[in-house]
C-alpha cells in the first residue's frame, strides 16, 4: 500500500497525494520545470539545491536511470513533484528506477497531485516555500515549520555543491587551450562540450583565489552555474573584478552571468517563477537569431538603462546586452565591449536540451583563438595589437 503524502505552500495552499521516492518530510523552494525530457538531468543539476521541482510534464519516469545521463555527483533537488510516475521502466539504457534511485538517495517526493493546478498557483503566486511530508500529514503544523525555514533570497550556496579538490578534463583529441573552470554548480556536460573543442578543463572549487586561478596557467576562465542568490556571492564576485583587471577572457553561464553583472557593478534581483526548462525562447541581439534554449535559474541582472537595452559604461568599459528572454525581456547575456568577457543567463550545454546554443562554446574558442593570434603578434613585432572581435563571422 502506497503511503500518503501532502505537499503544503508557504501561502497555506495543500496538495494531497502519495508518497514518491523516499518517505520523510524535506523543504525547499517550490519551483516548477516546463522540460518535457531530460528529468535525469533535472535532479542532478546543482542549481537546484535547496529547492522542490515540481514537473509540468505528467509523465515521469519512463526511461529509468542510468549511469551515463547524471550531470552531477548526486541528486541535488530537496523534493520532486509529479503527476502520473511510470509504472515500470522502458528503455533498454536503464539501469534502475527512478523511483529506487529517489529512494536509495534519501529524496522526499510525491506524486499524484494536480501539478497544472500547482503550476498556475506559482506562476500566480510567485516561487515560494514548501514541505512535502509522508510522515507529518497536519497541513497547519507543517505549514508554520515552512514559515520557519530559509528563504532562497540572501542563501549563499555555491560552496555546497562546489568540488573540494581540483580536478581535470583533459581535451578531446589535440589539445588547444586550458581553461579555469570555477565550480559553482558544474554540471558534467559543460568541461566535455568544451573537451570536443580541444579545451582542457582546469575545474576549481568555488572558493578559489586569484592565485590559485592563475597558478593553472589557464588561458581563460569559465564561470558555472550553480544555485542561491548572486546577490549573496561576495566572494566570487571580488575575484571577478580581479581577474577582469588582469585582462583575463572570461566567459560565463547562468549563475555565472549573474555574478559578472555583479562584477560590472549591476545589480541582480528575484523573479517572480523564475525560467526552467529546455524550451524557452531567447534572442542574441548581436545576430539577430532567436534560439531555444535549457534554463534554470530564479534570479537576473537589473539593467541599469531598463527599459531600453542601451550599453552601459563601468569600471571596465563599455557593457551591452547580448541577449534578452523573448517572453519577458530578461536579460538573457551580456558582452563587454573593452574586456574580453560575455557570459549568458542560460545552459549552452544542453543537458538535457536544445542545441541551438552550442555556438556559444564556439564563440569562446574564436576568443581564445584571437587573443592567440594577438599574443603571436606582439612577439613577432615587439608592439601591441588591437584585440580581435570574437563576434565576427560567429
Amino acid at each position: 500500500m502506497t503511503d500518503k503524502a501532502i505537499l503544503v505552500l508557504e501561502d497555506g495552499r495543500v496538495f494531497p497525494g502519495e508518497s514518491y521516492g523516499a518517505v520523510g518530510e524535506t523543504f525547499g523552494e517550490a519551483v516548477f520545470n516546463t522540460g518535457m525530457t531530460g528529468y535525469q538531468e533535472t535532479l542532478t543539476d546543482p542549481s537546484y539545491h535547496r529547492q522542490v521541482v515540481v514537473q509540468t510534464a505528467p509523465h515521469i519516469g519512463n526511461t529509468g536511470v542510468n549511469d551515463e545521463d547524471q550531470e552531477s555527483r548526486r541528486i541535488w533537488v530537496s523534493g520532486y513533484v509529479v503527476r502520473d510516475p511510470a509504472r515500470r521502466v522502458s528503455s533498454w539504457r536503464a539501469t534502475g528506477s527512478l523511483d529506487e534511485e529517489l529512494r536509495d538517495q534519501g529524496v522526499v517526493g510525491i506524486s499524484g497531485i494536480d501539478t497544472r493546478a500547482l503550476t498556475r498557483h506559482l506562476r500566480e503566486r510567485g516561487a515560494m516555500r514548501c514541505a512535502i511530508s509522508s510522515t507529518d500529514l497536519d497541513p497547519g503544523s507543517l505549514r508554520q515549520r515552512v514559515l520557519n525555514s530559509p528563504s532562497m533570497a540572501g542563501a549563499d550556496l555555491a560552496g555546497e555543491v562546489s568540488t573540494e579538490q581540483a580536478y581535470t578534463v583533459e581535451a578531446i583529441g589535440t589539445h588547444r587551450f586550458s581553461i579555469a573552470a570555477l565550480d559553482y554548480g558544474i554540471k558534467s556536460m559543460t568541461p566535455h562540450r568544451l573537451a570536443e573543442r580541444g579545451i582542457t578543463s582546469h575545474v576549481l572549487p568555488a572558493a578559489s583565489t586569484l592565485r590559485q586561478v592563475l597558478d593553472t596557467g589557464a588561458d581563460a576562465v569559465f564561470l558555472s552555474n550553480g544555485p542561491g542568490d548572486p546577490a549573496a556571492a561576495d566572494g566570487p564576485v571580488a575575484l571577478l573584478r580581479e581577474l577582469l583587471g588582469t585582462g583575463t577572457p572570461v566567459f560565463g553561464i547562468c549563475f555565472g552571468n549573474q555574478l559578472l553583472g555583479r562584477a560590472f557593478g549591476f545589480g541582480t534581483y528575484k523573479l517572480r517563477y523564475g525560467h526552467r526548462g529546455i524550451n524557452q525562447p531567447v534572442q542574441d541581439r548581436t545576430t539577430g537569431k532567436v534560439e531555444i534554449t535549457a534554463h534554470n535559474h530564479g534570479f537576473a541582472i537589473e539593467w541599469p538603462a531598463a527599459p531600453s537595452f542601451e550599453p552601459v559604461d563601468t569600471d571596465f568599459g563599455a557593457v551591452e546586452v547580448s541577449h534578452i528572454s523573448l517572453n519577458d525581456n530578461v536579460v538573457e547575456g551580456l558582452r563587454a565591449r573593452d574586456v574580453p568577457a560575455f557570459s549568458v543567463q542560460y545552459h549552452p550545454e544542453a543537458a538535457a536540451g536544445p542545441h541551438d546554443a552550442a555556438y556559444l562554446f564556439d564563440r569562446f574558442t574564436e576568443l581564445l583563438e584571437g587573443r592567440q593570434r594577438v599574443s603571436t603578434g606582439e612577439l613577432k613585432r615587439g608592439l601591441s595589437a588591437e584585440p580581435t572581435d570574437a563576434w565576427e563571422g560567429a
